[in-house]
């Protein structure tokens, strides 16, 4: 059996995983299974068209491939947090957080009695479709299933060491795109805010003991993030793919353009 990546972090590894999004398919992660050498997917329902009967689908073919899985939200309601659970996801990842209070409340949705209010609906595939003892169920789910919290505006980062201090949050994900945008510089991930932001945001999960992520975008910014602690690396998306490949088929074929 593969190791989760809640496992591979608690281990200390350094955790490849592809982003999908805008041309999310099952065929396209059975082939990331395949070539990409990567541990998991995360699956972005929060800028994507991504509808729960499709995330149920491609949350099986991560299965499949031998790829663990986590899902992108935004934390709007309970049944965004705790849906993707259900269907067989690892964990969840809260988008655009600000507060603690926020991410108090995404951890009370994603956990069941007596740490959260989770409710216990065992017709799914993280109940083994209504095989797994209750109890038991809960008992893993509470244990086994991840919260990562991102790191994406200056109110994050303010507060990222009372964020990564609460009981229940196991990673912080620092995203750089929108981190630049609220600092101010957009697209400027090596800016001095924006790296400024990434020490501030190391500093914070080292003193909790927890791991912490990053969108990487770029080798020097990728090495930026290591060099500083960061165990998880988002390398690559499925549309960053469909560009590269363009790039790569003009450049072998340059004297056809």
């Amino acid at each position: 059996m593969n190791m989760t990546i809640k496992q591979r972090l608690a281990e200390g590894q350094l955790v490849r995983v592809i982003a999908l999004g805008a041309f999310a398919s099952p065929k396209l992660i059975e082939i990331a299974g395949i070539v990409g050498g990567f541990h998991g997917v995360w699956i972005d329902q929060e800028h994507s068209a991504i509808p729960h009967q499709q995330l149920e689908l491609l949350i099986m073919a991560c299965r499949a491939a031998g790829l663990s899985s986590f899902v992108r939200v935004a934390p709007t309601d309970y049944t965004a947090v705790m849906r993707p659970m259900e269907a067989g996801a690892e964990g969840m990842m809260a988008a655009q957080i600000r507060t603690v209070d926020q991410v108090k409340q995404v951890v009370d949705w994603a956990k069941y009695p007596p740490l959260g209010t989770r409710g216990l609906f065992l017709a799914n595939y993280e109940s083994s479709y209504g095989t797994a003892d209750p109890q038991k169920h809960i008992d893993s789910a509470n244990r086994d299933r991840w919260v990562c919290i991102q790191i994406e505006t200056p109110e994050a980062v303010e507060c990222a060491d009372r964020i990564a201090s609460v009981e229940g949050v196991d990673c912080l994900f620092v995203g750089p795109g929108d981190l630049a945008c609220t600092l101010g510089v957009p697209g400027q991930v090596m800016h001095p805010k924006c790296i400024a932001a990434l020490e501030r945001v190391s500093a914070a999960a080292k003193a909790a003991g927890k791991p912490w992520a990053a969108l990487t975008r770029g080798p020097e910014h990728a090495a930026k993030c290591r060099e500083l602690g960061c165990q998880l690396f988002s390398l690559v998306g499925d549309l960053d793919l469909i560009h590269r490949g363009f790039q790569a088929m003009k450049q072998s074929y340059v004297e056809f353009f």
